[in-house]
């Protein structure tokens, strides 16, 4: 896993992120939680690429090279 890795999916996750929040109409609640869990998912990926915590079981996350 190379920095510029890291900052492109970084990247693509916050530009998605944002045309989801700014372009379709949902409930304020509803994108909080959409917000809320890409941001726990790409967390939880960052730990695992890292090695500050191990797999989860009965969770694949893609491998980081």
């Amino acid at each position: 896993m190379t920095l510029m890795n890291i900052a492109i999916v970084l990247v693509v996750v916050g530009v998605l992120l944002w045309l989801i929040n700014t372009y379709i109409p949902m409930a304020g609640g509803m994108k909080s939680l959409l917000n809320i869990v890409a941001f726990v998912v790409v967390l939880v990926w960052l730990l695992q690429g890292f090695g500050v915590i191990g797999t989860i079981h009965g969770v694949h996350m893609p491998a980081l090279r």
